[in-house]
């Protein structure tokens, strides 16, 4: 998906006037259009001069990079009302201050907030933008959708170098030794499932062998989320791109996701990808196809491997 209109959101702070500059590039790199708008932290006033100080943002970026930007003028928006905005856009560029503690530990992250508002990617921006993203790495865990990701990616930043990344779980392992399996018996396991991995790592990167130039690929063994951040820092990735499953507002504040872990440690461009996104310009052209034909869907190719190696079968050998 190559975006064509992008939404930035900024509260005028230091990261709000870092995402302004990565729209900026991002819009000069793919010829998008850009609109602006404002959006103040919770329970803070905003200033008078929002539509001043928008539409001085947007003829710097518009005169510099020769680009259509429009800025909005409400100083009242809330996040329902940037997800409303948003729908009409491929892609959303978020900045703002980070969350007061007590407020951050409670709540779920605001982007996360849009993501089930508005189903578009979001790119929470934490750093200065001097130049495009030379360096990406994705968060993979061998699904359909991990191939959007990576689709997205390269979409995206088309000269930039791509990392996969794939954490194995070790949850399992725990249970095994509450079953009293064998240290013997788990290590086989373990090495099962490094073997699985790497098998259907292959068969991800092989499938995008035109661009194996700037393709690599690495796996690590723990926690997803603590060991993406690790392998980012390692790595010197300067966007991480992960997926979002749809959950609900007590799904997210009892069970804090992937992406939203992510989101709270990560220092370096987060870009939340929420599952079976569609860009604004193709969900509209679905949209109308639909009302006049009616589509059957075959799925083809070949069996599925399973997601994981089975520890029940190891618990005969112990």
């Amino acid at each position: 998906m190559t975006p064509r209109s992008i939404l930035v959101v900024t509260d005028f702070s230091e990261l709000g006037g870092h995402a302004l500059a990565r729209a900026a590039l991002l819009g000069a790199e793919h010829r998008a259009a850009l609109q602006l708008v404002y959006l103040s932290q919770s329970g803070e006033v905003p200033p008078p001069d929002v539509a001043v100080r928008l539409s001085h943002h947007a003829l710097q970026i518009r005169q510099r990079h020769q680009i259509p930007v429009h800025a909005g003028t409400r100083m009242d928006c809330t996040v329902a009302d940037v997800a409303r905005a948003a729908a009409g856009h491929d892609l959303v560029v978020w900045g703002m201050a980070p969350q007061r503690r007590l407020r951050a530990w409670f709540g779920a992250h605001p982007a996360i907030q849009l993501l089930r508002a508005c189903r578009r990617p979001v790119i929470v921006v934490r750093s200065a933008a001097a130049q495009p993203y030379q360096s990406l790495m994705v968060a993979v865990d061998f699904s359909q959708a991990s191939h959007r990701l990576v689709e997205l990616g390269l979409a995206l930043h088309p000269r930039a170098r791509v990392e996969l990344f794939h954490a194995v779980s070790t949850a399992n392992e725990g249970k095994l030794r509450y079953a009293e399996v064998s240290e013997r018996a788990i290590q086989i396991y373990r090495e099962q499932c490094r073997r699985h991995a790497q098998d259907r790592m292959f068969t991800l990167t092989d499938s995008y062998d035109v661009r194996r130039n700037r393709l690599s690929s690495s796996i690590g063994r723990g926690d997803p989320a603590r060991q993406v951040l690790v392998a980012q820092q390692g790595a010197g990735a300067d966007l991480i791109v992960v997926g979002k499953h749809p959950a609900s507002r007590c799904a997210d504040w009892l069970f804090e996701s992937v992406a939203q872990r992510i989101l709270h440690e990560a220092r370096t461009d987060v870009l939340v990808v929420p599952h079976g996104f569609q860009s604004a310009s193709r969900g509209g052209a679905l949209k109308r196809l639909a009302t006049d034909l009616t589509v059957r869907r075959v799925k083809a190719g070949q069996p599925r491997l399973p997601s994981h190696p089975n520890p029940a079968a190891l618990q005969g050998g112990t």
